[in-house]
């Protein structure tokens, strides 16, 4: 699958959280409520989770490889970092 469109939406006062990402895959596939949080190491993105009854998170949707959450935390991060670069 391919990434054919990323739009970010940044959080004002947000604390690590930085911005919220909506990724299209094949202009057919969507994931909204990505996390684009400021660590320790750098930015890195959170995936869409809900809230158990026993207080835990479980990721609604997630990348089953590495490389997979490689490229999406690279491709949103990066737009993330234009979009900081145009306000500047």
């Amino acid at each position: 699958m391919k990434i054919t469109e990323v739009k970010i939406y940044p959080v004002e006062d947000g604390g690590r959280l930085k911005a919220y990402a909506t990724m299209v895959f094949d202009d057919r596939f969507i994931i909204r409520d990505l996390k684009v949080i400021e660590g320790d190491k750098g930015f890195f993105i959170s995936m869409p989770s809900r809230k158990r009854k026993d207080g835990s998170f479980r990721d609604i949707v997630h990348p089953l490889n590495s490389e997979t959450r490689s490229e999406i935390e690279k491709t949103i991060v990066d737009e993330y970092k234009k979009l900081l670069e145009e306000k500047s």
